[in-house]
């Protein structure tokens, strides 16, 4: 069976083709600047080449018909008929109070579509892309997987906010969390690396990219994680503010009279690493800053890191301690020096880093902490597409 993975942006296409019996992947690629001029796709052969096409792409789609003629061409495809490909699931980044993944159906779309709001950004592009889908392949099972589900096991005292509660029973204002499907499959994978039953244990996940999110599982279950609302609460990430005074945002908004787009914009595309360094919200263009002499960056980075220690120390105490630390993600898999400022000085909880091995490990599978560390501290790659399309499979 294969299964087609898409994850829709307001200008963006990425897509894997997965034959699901051997979980392997038979085609990838990208597709950008759909509604702009200089509309690409990319995309990579069987031999690993990677190949570049323009393309005239006004909407999704155009993107979405371009994405199967290169899954059928003689020279590049992987398939010789759409009629190969058995589901599609789709990356949808707010799913409100949905628990579980869900086979799209047009009473499924009306209970979703109130919640569109809290990814304004990402569920325009969603509803596209599953659009688009269904205009060219209208028989196809589509499904719907939400980076907000796993949240959903939160407690009330970890998803409201201490707001009149008429704006959650009015406008569903409360913690929704993102990056679930990767908290979920690192938590599920890191239990079979480590040979461990994940529902007896206490496990810190620490999804840490551009966007960069936290959660505590406990007993194989989310108990709280870091982003809110939105994406845009908790850690300190490449664009965005992470947690602030929303009395400053007031102050700038009044100050520079900005709009409630402007201050968004400024919240979410201006802040963070690249608002703070004036430098670049790419940290291997922050590390080279630091290495020339850029305090500021140097600045930036630690409070970076010190934001992720933060919450590691505070969901340890919420769960009443903790057994397994993973980092994952961008920044979490490859960047050894940011992995050592969240671990060091965390003794006291229980983590003994092996710094000489963090400082090896790049972008593989590996425990980083000392062989007689109460709390293993691991590096687990994520895998989004692959869990969307086993529950793409499991579905239909």
């Amino acid at each position: 069976m294969k299964i087609l993975v898409i994850n829709c942006g307001s200008s963006s296409i990425k897509y894997k083709l997965y034959a699901m019996e051997t979980e392997t992947v038979l085609a990838a690629g990208g597709i950008e600047k759909i509604g702009l001029e200089g509309a690409f796709i990319k995309y990579k052969l069987p031999n690993g080449e990677t190949r570049v096409k323009d393309a005239d792409l006004p909407t999704h789609t155009e993107g979405i018909r371009l994405m199967f003629d290169t899954l059928l061409s003689p020279e590049v495809g992987a398939l010789k008929s759409l009629d190969e490909i058995s589901a599609a699931g789709h990356r949808i980044v707010a799913g409100g109070t949905y628990t579980e993944s869900q086979v799209v159906t047009p009473e499924m779309l009306e209970g979703w579509k109130p919640f569109m709001g809290l990814a304004p950004l990402h569920s325009p592009a969603h509803l596209k892309g599953y659009e688009a889908v269904k205009a060219l392949l209208p028989e196809l099972k589509q499904v719907f997987v939400f980076d907000t589900a796993f949240h959903q096991t939160m407690p009330p005292k970890a998803f409201y906010y201490a707001l009149p509660y008429k704006y959650y029973t009015d406008y569903h204002i409360r913690r929704y969390g993102a990056h679930g499907t990767s908290h979920r499959f690192v938590t599920a994978r890191v239990g079979d690396y480590l040979g461990v039953d994940v529902s007896t244990k206490r496990i810190i996940t620490c999804h840490i990219g551009n966007g960069a999110s936290i959660s505590a599982v406990k007993n194989g279950q989310c108990v709280d994680t870091s982003m809110g609302l939105t994406p845009l609460e908790g850690l300190m990430m490449g664009t965005r503010t992470g947690d602030i005074d929303s009395s400053a945002i007031l102050t700038i908004m009044e100050k520079e009279g900005l709009t409630t787009q402007q201050a968004n914009d400024l919240l979410n595309k201006q802040s963070g690493m690249k608002g703070f360094t004036g430098v670049s919200s790419d940290m291997r263009e922050i590390g080279a800053a630091i290495e020339a002499g850029n305090e500021r960056c140097k600045i930036a980075l630690d409070m970076y890191t010190y934001r992720i220690k933060k919450y590691i120390g505070s969901y340890a105490a919420a769960m009443g301690g903790v057994d397994i630390v993973v980092f994952t993600a961008g920044v979490g898999e490859h960047q050894w020096d940011v992995r050592e400022a969240a671990c060091i000085d965390m003794e006291f909880l229980g983590i003994k880093l092996d710094r000489e091995k963090n400082r090896s490990v790049n972008g593989e599978e590996a425990i980083i902490s000392t062989p007689d560390s109460p709390v293993t501290v691991c590096v687990i790659p994520t895998d989004e597409e692959l869990l969307i399309a086993r529950d793409t499979l499991a579905l239909v």
